[in-house]
């Protein structure tokens, strides 16, 4: 090999060893970009879900103080089921039950006693459960609508198992006209709220 061809080589050689060298570089920057970005959207996510869990807890409490007796036992408005529904479809069905079940825990403890944990829990897994399967095929007021059915239902089977009495279910029919149309107003409310606020946390 010739001198110019040596130096050619060894030319071309550094321009290989820079370029590889500024490409290691932006693939390091890249990656740390992209750790950074995971750990800010995860810091978000856990401060939404705090907020969701305090939402909902403040929503249980108003609710308890409203001086509505409706005649039948388990009958409620609802509210902080509000935010269960807002969090199945901002996220999914893992953090609404997140904040569902953290919800009922904590305010069963803090405003009630260990049943109203038992009572709320049972309602709550079963509506749950059937708003993740209605959320594929209908709108949100409907999964809601569905959803407050079935929260009474839950909480009246709860009833059953706790004192082995079938009169209980003569309030079957109250209590599915009463899921129905609470879960619809919530619904309603739902589907307001999510339209304004989804373009800002998703």
């Amino acid at each position: 090999m010739t001198a110019y061809g040596l130096i050619y080589y060894f030319i071309n050689l550094s321009g290989f060893r820079l370029w590889l060298q500024k490409a290691t570089v932006i693939r390091e920057n890249s990656v740390l970009m992209i750790k950074e970005n995971k750990n800010n959207n995860l810091a978000a996510k856990c401060a939404y879900l705090g907020l969701m869990i305090a939402l909902a807890l403040v929503f249980g409490y108003v609710e308890s103080m409203i001086p509505i007796n409706f005649g039948v036992p388990g009958v409620k408005l609802g509210l902080a089921n509000i935010v269960t529904v807002l969090c199945l479809y901002i996220w999914d069905w893992k953090h609404a039950a997140f904040v569902s079940f953290t919800r009922v825990t904590l305010s069963g403890f803090l405003f009630g006693n260990l049943f109203g944990v038992v009572y709320g829990l049972s309602g709550a897994v079963l509506s749950l459960l059937i708003m993740i399967v209605f959320k594929r095929f209908f709108s949100m007021i409907t999964v809601s609508a569905v959803g407050g059915i079935f929260h009474n239902m839950g909480q009246l089977l709860m009833a059953y198992i706790i004192v082995s009495d079938l009169n209980i279910f003569n309030y079957l029919p109250v209590l599915l006209l009463a899921g129905l149309v609470t879960g619809s107003a919530v619904g309603v409310l739902c589907y307001a709220v999510y339209s304004r606020i989804k373009l800002h946390i998703l």
